[in-house]
């Protein structure tokens, strides 16, 4: 996977689960999600134009893959920082977790 400076602090406290990323980091996936943004609102566009269905097939799938790299970059910045951190403070419990999430994300 690349690097994408995957600086993060996860914070698991009684009813609160938060993650803590870089401005960069932040900046890159806000980035990306406003793309994603945008390539839905052209989706949207391609119906609203009666677009051949093929075309608007390609245009979901490529909005897809956006996502799944997002994905990938938090997923990767997770196994890296947060789920490292659980193991080492002896919570074996985070193995499940990422368990559910990779399943979640093979399905896609």
């Amino acid at each position: 996977m690349e690097d994408n400076n995957l600086e993060l602090a996860c914070h698991i406290q009684p009813n609160e689960r938060k993650s803590h990323h870089s401005d960069k980091v932040k900046q890159n996936l806000v980035s990306r999600l406003n793309r994603i943004e945008g390539q839905i609102r052209g989706i949207k566009g391609l119906i609203d134009k009666d677009t051949y269905c093929d075309d608007v097939i390609t245009q979901i799938s490529a909005t897809q893959s956006a996502l799944n790299s997002v994905a990938k970059i938090l997923l990767e910045g997770h196994l890296k920082n947060c789920v490292v951190d659980r193991i080492q403070e002896g919570d074996m419990e985070v193995l499940d977790e990422v368990l559910v999430t990779i399943q979640k994300l093979m399905k896609k």
